[in-house]
């Protein structure tokens, strides 16, 4: 590493959140540049796959006649193709199609108001919903609208965000950065002291608060890191708490959900839309299967006695690196 290098900080607004850099560049690097570059991947992003954004590529999917087939860029065609990977991995604990029911319980771009529907007013929309109902023509890059079918790729946007971010910077000759849009985060290179990026991993509000567990500190070298759980949007309603993450099954937000579930992988994309999945499933099952699967996550839940974590063998060793 150079010794003219210093650690920059860049920052900025995407996808209703916000995006932060953390860059190693000599000093005589342009940062306005870099910021631009930065803040075009994430617009990109958003033109194509935010439901916020009526002319983006995913709401006129969304209003797509039945039988149309609609060819996608490149980057919605990455991340669509994922998550419905990840739809049936998870036999549907995550779902891309649920948008309609997430508005239902007064969530996202087309929430309607913050009330508990009745049972057959989730019936009904729930016709509509459905990650089997997707088909993909991969050799045409396009997707089957099969009529009202209403994607919502905000559980995995993020994290393709940050992978986009990462990839962008290398690219450009940047040879360390920690990114991070919303939470989720990836960070690859060493710092000007030859120092890995060290990240406290999220948690529940009385962890951070009390100490039932020592401080997770993960070095992301060239790793992704994504956390879901129920400290982030929700809403009370006659004494009971409704998260935004909504369970497929059951058309209802996910009740006694983890306080926390972090997951760790080398894309951003892939750490996002399994860390929502996993707290879908709940810590038990939910680690059973990830332990099936492989995948690095831990659990922080809540019971009688205050937070229990839990956490898979893959998670483990990442921990033990960091250790010594």
């Amino acid at each position: 590493m150079s010794p003219n290098a210093d650690i920059a900080a860049l920052g900025g607004h995407t996808m209703g959140t916000t995006w932060s850099v953390k860059l190693v560049a000599p000093r005589s690097r342009d940062l306005h540049a870099l910021h631009a570059g930065i803040q075009g991947e994430l617009d990109r992003v958003v033109a194509q796959m935010s439901t916020w954004e009526p002319d983006s590529d995913i709401s006129r999917y969304n209003r797509a006649a039945a039988g149309h087939w609609q060819p996608l860029p490149e980057d919605f065609w990455t991340v669509l193709s994922a998550a419905h990977d990840i739809a049936r991995r998870s036999d549907g604990a995550f779902d891309p199609s649920i948008g309609p029911l997430v508005a239902l319980w007064g969530f996202g771009a087309q929430a309607r108001a913050q009330r508990v529907p009745d049972a057959a007013e989730r019936t009904a929309v729930a016709r509509h919903c459905g990650w089997q109902k997707l088909q993909l023509d991969q050799p045409a890059r396009a997707a089957l609208q099969p009529g009202g079918l209403q994607l919502d790729l905000s559980a995995i946007a993020k994290g393709y965000g940050v992978d986009l971010v990462s990839h962008w910077l290398r690219r450009n000759g940047v040879e360390a950065a920690l990114v991070e849009v919303g939470g989720e985060l990836h960070g690859y290179g060493r710092k000007p002291d030859g120092q890995p990026w060290r990240v406290l991993v999220e948690s529940a509000p009385e962890e951070d608060a009390g100490a039932e567990y020592p401080p997770r500190v993960l070095a992301l070298d060239d790793l992704a890191i994504a956390t879901s759980g129920d400290r982030w949007h929700h809403y009370d309603h006659d004494g009971v708490s409704y998260s935004h993450t909504l369970d497929p099954r059951t058309q209802a937000p996910v009740t006694r959900a983890a306080a926390a579930v972090t997951v760790i992988d080398r894309q951003a994309m892939h750490a996002d839309a399994w860390a929502t999945a996993l707290t879908v499933l709940g810590a038990e099952q939910g680690l059973a299967f990830a332990q099936a699967q492989g995948l690095a996550a831990r659990f922080v839940s809540r019971d009688g006695s205050g937070l229990q974590e839990a956490m898979t063998p893959a998670f483990q060793q990442y921990l033990d690196a960091n250790a010594t």
